[in-house]
Order: structure tokens, then C-alpha cells, then sequence
């Protein structure tokens, strides 16, 4: 419904929250087909998706410095770790 109407931006908060493992693959390759730029329109879209699938992630800390790459890059991160987890 919220593709139908065009927008320029979508936030998705954990689209995949209480689905089965086979559930959330089928949603992660929906959301891909969706995307894929031959597909349609909406490829125009851009997309902020959070959750345990998200293939890049982007952390701004304090606002500059963004760190940017897999979950696992960003989570080892120094810069990242001391200021979201105070270490």
C-alpha cells in the first residue's frame, strides 16, 4: 500500500519482526525484486530498512564520521563502539 502511493523515501522498522526463517528469506527476496531497478518505478525509492538481514549499514557517530559497511564491520568498529556502547 505505502508503494502505491509513490514516496520518495520509505522507513521500514524490523519488517520481518515474529516471521519464521523461511517467512523472512521470502520478504528479504520480495523486497529485493521490488528494488531491482528493471523491476519497476519504485526502484527510485529510497529505502531505510532496519533489521538482522540489512545488507549495509551506515552509522553516523555524534553526527560525522560515518562508518559504513556489513553489520559486522560496522559492530567492530572503535569509533562505534565507544560512542553507542561506552567503551
Amino acid at each position: 500500500m505505502l508503494l502505491a502511493q509513490e514516496p520518495q523515501l520509505l522507513l521500514v522498522d524490523e519488517p520481518v519482526a515474529g516471521m519464521t526463517d523461511a517467512e523472512t528469506e521470502q520478504t528479504a527476496a520480495l523486497l529485493r525484486e521490488i528494488n531491482a531497478p528493471e523491476a519497476s518505478s519504485w526502484s527510485s525509492t529510497t529505502w531505510l530498512l532496519s533489521g538482522r538481514w540489512v545488507v549495509k549499514v551506515t552509522v553516523l557517530p555524534r553526527g560525522f564520521g560515518a562508518v559504513e559497511g556489513s553489520i559486522d564491520f560496522v559492530s567492530d568498529d572503535p569509533k562505534v563502539i565507544e560512542v553507542y556502547l561506552g567503551r
